[in-house]
């Protein structure tokens, strides 16, 4: 794969566009029902290796439309963390709006799907689990070192 240039990622996003790579990773993820694209290979983007990765689906507060977005996640107990990095860039993503809009979605992961409630992370919760997503996803420390803003934390507390 490619070296993925997060910034060239974010400008795209902030155009409403969705880059190559992120439209590849999600169709795969869909057509194969799961069994293809959980697992990500996150090196050319800095990361590890293999990771991760469920479809969070929201709906846009504003305009009502349908979104999926894959996203790298993390365990905590039954339930599964995302992190609002955008890269590092100074906004929040889309979704972060649309979840504290209406937290009770549905995310797939792999080939199964749940009902989940999202739940801002903060205080002692936060820094434990950020330092998870760290672990688990290092470039997360630089995103944080590029804005000013807190990087939000969204614990998906599963309804089923």
């Amino acid at each position: 794969m490619t070296k993925i240039d997060v910034d060239a990622t974010v400008d795209a996003v902030n155009r409403g566009e969705l880059p190559d790579w992120i439209a590849e990773h999600l169709r795969k993820y869909q057509e194969s029902g799961g069994s293809e694209g959980h697992m990500w290979d996150s090196t050319a983007a800095g990361g590890k290796g293999l990771i991760p990765c469920l479809l969070l689906h929201t709906v846009g507060r504003k305009s009502g439309k349908a979104f999926v977005h894959p996203l790298i996640y993390g365990i905590d107990g039954d339930n599964f963390v995302i992190v609002g990095s955008k890269g590092g860039a100074e906004t929040h993503p889309g979704w972060y709006f649309n979840l504290i809009a209406e937290p009770n979605v549905n995310v797939q992961v792999g080939s199964e799907t749940h009902q989940v409630t999202a739940r801002l992370l903060e205080g002692k919760d936060r820094e434990r689990i950020w330092e998870q997503m760290v672990d688990l996803y290092p470039p997360y420390h630089d995103y944080q070192a590029k804005t000013e803003r807190p990087i939000p934390l969204f614990l998906l507390e599963r309804n089923d």
